[in-house]
């Protein structure tokens, strides 16, 4: 869940069961699951429903949608055949909208227009048939196999990270890390070393954009320094794009391609979670 509590108030990420406690009539929560049954979702929509919240449910269906039309909250469907790690054009784009109509964000139209047409161009360099030589997602994915990839992204690109982290687990069926500069840089350096029979095995990634905080920037190169002398394999991926939303999705996009030639190297149906399937089919059962 989303929640807002005002323009001079930041957005707050609930990915639990329980809201937290201000939470009331001045806020305005989104919900948003794919099938509409995730139950830490649903849970938590009852909760601000019942605070008296202002509430939106973005959804194909399911328990969330019926708690929406049972207590009268607006409700935006959509109907997506793919696995919901692919719904991102309806998940993002939707509350991106809203927020625009909304008065919370500036109008991103155009913005939006120019990053699809980045994202298409990226299509197209990063597709299945370039072969590895001229093609940096496959030769990413092919230093990944094998090995435990980490991450790091700052600012815009912090959710960008997370999101590559999800992708491999789910597309590349591999572990994988997600990070954040400037925090990392608070704790993580001390425990380079260790334990010495993991640092051969750690790919790390530092996603690096034009409109990083310069500080960011020289962590970025220091980080770089102490892991290699670590004996840590790291190295940054420049990511282009004329604004900050684009580079955002250009770096979703080279994750999402990089993640799914990671799967096919390890033999494995990038689209199959059989794992999450048993999963969730045994919480429904307990």
């Amino acid at each position: 869940l989303s929640i807002g509590l005002g323009s001079k108030t930041p957005v707050e990420i609930v990915r639990g069961y329980r809201l937290p406690a201000h939470v009331d009539e001045r806020a305005l929560v989104f919900a948003s699951s794919n099938s509409g049954n995730t139950e830490e979702t649903t849970a938590a929509f009852t909760e601000a429903v019942a605070s008296g919240a202002r509430c939106v449910a973005i959804t194909t269906g399911g328990r969330l949608r019926e708690i929406a039309r049972e207590h009268d909250v607006p409700a935006l469907t959509f109907e997506w055949a793919g696995e919901p790690r692919s719904a991102l054009g309806w998940s993002f784009a939707t509350l991106l909208a809203i927020c625009g109509r909304l008065g919370l964000v500036p109008d991103a139209g155009s913005e939006i227009d120019a990053g699809l047409a980045h994202m298409r161009a990226v299509a197209t360099a990063l597709g299945r048939d370039v072969p590895e030589a001229t093609n940096p997602a496959k030769e990413m994915a092919r230093a990944w196999v094998a090995h435990l990839p980490v991450v790091v992204g700052s600012d815009a690109l912090t959710p960008v990270a997370y999101r590559w982290r999800t992708q491999v687990n789910e597309n590349g069926k591999s572990w994988a890390i997600a990070d954040e500069l400037s925090e990392q840089n608070h704790n993580t350096p001390v425990g380079y070393g260790l334990p010495s029979a993991l640092v051969p095995l750690l790919r790390v990634t530092f996603l690096r954009h034009a409109a990083v905080h310069p500080r960011i920037a020289l962590r970025i190169e220091l980080s770089l320094e102490q892991m290699r002398a670590a004996g840590i394999n790291a190295s940054v991926l420049d990511v282009p794009g004329a604004t900050v939303l684009q580079q955002m999705l250009w770096a979703i996009q080279f994750g999402d391609f990089a993640s799914y030639y990671l799967g096919v190297l390890n033999g494995a149906d990038p689209s199959e979670v059989r794992a999450l399937d048993w999963l969730k089919n045994n919480l429904s059962k307990r």
